[in-house]
C-alpha cells in the first residue's frame, strides 16, 4: 500500500518506548498511530475498537503478555498484522510469537528506516524477521525432532524409573530380558543418553514420564 497511509497500534508497558515509537511514526506521513496500550488484553481490545493495519506487540507485559494477545487476535481472526518489537530473542520468546501468528519479529535495536521497512512489510502480510531471529528459526529447522517412544518403550521406562530390573520388566510385561535390553538400547538413542538414570530424567524433562508414573 505505498500511496495509502498505515494505521497503526503501538502495545508496550513502558510509556517512554511508546512514546518515542509514537514520535518517530508521526514524523512520517506514510504512516498514523491510532492508539497506544500498555498490555495484551488493552492491544486486543483496541485493536478490536480501532481496527489498525499493523500493531507493533512487545512480548513482556503484565495483565497479559504479547503471546497471549497475539493468538487471541489469531482466534479472533482479526485482519490486523502483528509485528512484535521487543528486546528478547531467546528460543522461548521467538517460537511462541511466531506459531501463535506473528507475522514478523524485530528487535527494539532496529534502526528507524528496518522499522519503517518492516511496518510497510507486515501490512502487506509479508513475513519480516530481524536477522537474529531468522537464524534462529533456520537452526531450529535445521534441527531434527527427537523421535517418540512407542507405548512399549513408554511402558519400560516407566517400570525402571520405579527401580525395576531388566528381569521384573520382563516378568512384569511378560517379555524376556534380552527385549527389554533392546529396548532400552532403542530409547536411549531416541533421548541422546547413555544410561538408564539419564534415560529417566530426560523422560521426565520432556514430559515424557509424569511423576504419578514413578
Amino acid at each position: 500500500m505505498p500511496d495509502q497511509q498505515i494505521t497503526l497500534l503501538i502495545a508496550d508497558d513502558h510509556p517512554v518506548v511508546r512514546d518515542g515509537l509514537r514520535g518517530i511514526f508521526t514524523a512520517d506521513p506514510g504512516f498514523v498511530v491510532l492508539g497506544e496500550a500498555a498490555n495484551g488484553a488493552e492491544a486486543v481490545t483496541l485493536v478490536e475498537a480501532l481496527d489498525p493495519d499493523v500493531v507493533l506487540m512487545d512480548l513482556r507485559m503484565p495483565t497479559m503478555d504479547g503471546v497471549s494477545a497475539i493468538r487471541q487476535l489469531a482466534e479472533r481472526k482479526s485482519r490486523t498484522r502483528v509485528l512484535v518489537l521487543t528486546t528478547y530473542d531467546t528460543d522461548s520468546d521467538v517460537l511462541p510469537a511466531i506459531e501463535a501468528g506473528a507475522t514478523g519479529y524485530l528487535l527494539k535495536d532496529a534502526a528507524r528506516e528496518d522499522l519503517f521497512r518492516a511496518v510497510r512489510a507486515a501490512a502487506r502480510g509479508e513475513a519480516v524477521l530481524a536477522p537474529a531471529v531468522a537464524t534462529k528459526l533456520m537452526g531450529q529447522m535445521r534441527t531434527p525432532a527427537p523421535e517418540s517412544l512407542s507405548q512399549r518403550e513408554i511402558e519400560v521406562l516407566t517400570l525402571i524409573a520405579r527401580g525395576g530390573t531388566n528381569r521384573e520388566v520382563a516378568r512384569q510385561l511378560f517379555i524376556s530380558e534380552a527385549t527389554v535390553k533392546t529396548h532400552l538400547i532403542h530409547l536411549y538413542a531416541k533421548l541422546g543418553v547413555s544410561d538408564r538414570a539419564a534415560a529417566v530424567a530426560t523422560a521426565f524433562d520432556r514430559g515424557l514420564l509424569t511423576p504419578g508414573q514413578r
